[in-house]
Order: C-alpha cells, then sequence, then structure tokens
C-alpha cells in the first residue's frame, strides 16, 4: 500500500513539476533556447503588453540597437495598438500571451484556450496585418488542454532558459545580477515591459551584453525560424 501511495505521491509531483516549468516539455513541446554556442547570440523577449511603458522599452532598444520579441496579451493590444504598431516597425517580433492573461488559464477547457489565442491572433492581423505563429502561454503553465489549443492553432511554443523575476524581486540590480549570472550563447531572457524598473535594467543589460560582445537578436533570428504564417 506504501509503495503505490509513494508512486502516486511521485506521479502528482512530477506533473505538477511539468506544468510549472516550461522548461521541461513535459505536456508540450516548448522551445527555450537556441542551439548556437558559438555565435554570441542572445535573445531578450518581453511578456504582458502593450503596456504604457512599452515605449520606454522600445527607446532603450533603438539607442542600442537591440532587437526584441514582445509576447502580447490581446487585451492589452485594444487599449494600446499603436505601440503594436511601434513594435514590428522597429524590427521586433510579435508574440501571442493569450487575450486575457487569466490566473486560471491552467484550468480552461481546450475550447477556451483556443479562443484566447485565436482573439489575440485576429487583433494582431487587424492592427499590423501579421498572423502570428509564436505563442507564450500565461506564466508558462503547460498542461494536456493547453497541448491540444496549441496543436490545433498551429503555434509554436517559446519558453525561456533566463528568468529574470523581474515582477518578484524588487532591485534592479539584484534582477541585472541575477540575468547575467546566466547569459549564454542562444539564451532566452524572460522580462516584462510593465514598470519602470525593468526599463533601467534593460539599459544595465545591454551595456553588459555589448561589453561582453553580444548581439540582441529576434527569437525569429535566434532560432531561424519564421515569426509569422505567409
Amino acid at each position: 500500500m506504501l509503495f503505490y501511495v509513494l508512486l502516486l505521491l511521485s506521479f502528482l509531483i512530477i506533473t505538477t513539476w511539468g506544468a510549472f516549468d516550461i522548461r521541461l516539455n513535459y505536456f508540450t513541446k516548448a522551445i527555450c533556447k537556441g542551439n548556437s554556442r558559438h555565435k554570441k547570440n542572445i535573445a531578450i523577449t518581453f511578456d504582458d503588453g502593450p503596456h504604457e511603458k512599452t515605449p520606454e522599452i522600445l527607446d532603450v532598444l533603438m539607442k542600442y540597437n537591440a532587437k526584441a520579441t514582445f509576447f502580447c496579451i490581446g487585451k492589452q493590444i485594444e487599449k494600446h495598438p499603436e505601440i503594436l504598431k511601434r513594435i514590428l516597425n522597429e524590427g521586433h517580433n510579435i508574440g501571442n500571451h493569450s487575450y486575457s492573461h487569466p490566473k486560471w488559464n491552467g484550468f480552461f477547457s481546450t475550447q477556451k484556450i483556443v479562443s484566447e489565442i485565436d482573439q489575440t491572433n485576429a487583433l494582431v492581423s487587424q492592427v499590423v496585418n501579421k498572423k502570428v505563429k509564436l505563442f507564450r502561454p500565461p506564466f508558462g503553465v503547460t498542461n494536456p488542454n493547453i497541448a491540444r489549443a496549441v496543436a490545433k492553432t498551429n503555434k509554436i511554443v517559446i519558453g525561456w532558459n533566463i528568468r529574470s523575476l523581474d515582477t518578484v524581486i524588487e532591485s534592479e540590480n539584484s534582477i541585472s545580477n541575477r540575468i547575467k549570472n546566466r547569459v549564454k550563447p542562444g539564451g532566452i531572457i524572460l522580462l516584462h515591459d510593465t514598470s519602470a524598473k525593468t526599463v533601467l535594467v534593460l539599459e544595465q543589460l545591454l551595456l553588459f551584453l555589448q561589453s561582453e560582445g553580444y548581439q540582441t537578436v529576434t527569437i525569429e533570428e535566434l532560432l531561424e525560424i519564421s515569426a509569422y504564417e505567409n
């Protein structure tokens, strides 16, 4: 009896870990880093915009001639369509980050998740005439329903291997140091374009990356894939 209890507990622990750690590819394939170990390319990604702070993020990126990828929430696109246009016009990638970024996304049906993805795709298409292929699930959570929704909508799931924790850590220096200590060629960095703190972190990070000889590129360039449907 104890054996079966331990087996069940092990299964629950592994499944929970698999749901919350996108890098494990437990439920669906997620690309969390590039293959190049020799070319010093790295991708910075931003979740949860477009936001009032996104133009400041874009200003910093332009200052350092850096490119990034923005995983956008549909409701935020409705509020800031002009910022979405600017993101694309300045050479950055746009990805899908659901319509409402619900806290309970992990409990939604497949059809509800498909609807969240489709709504945001429709908005991006309406505003900038692009059909988005890249998707990042809210909070990086995956499960069988999300996996089925990804397959039905034919999306490429993009994760990360450098998590900044910029929504949790208050100190800008602590966030910067956390990222710097994990930087390697082919890395995908997760940030959020929703706070003044991240604007300051970004400038510190880009200065560091330049000093180390890195080129900051889009997901499309890092992974050599198309971010949009033809």
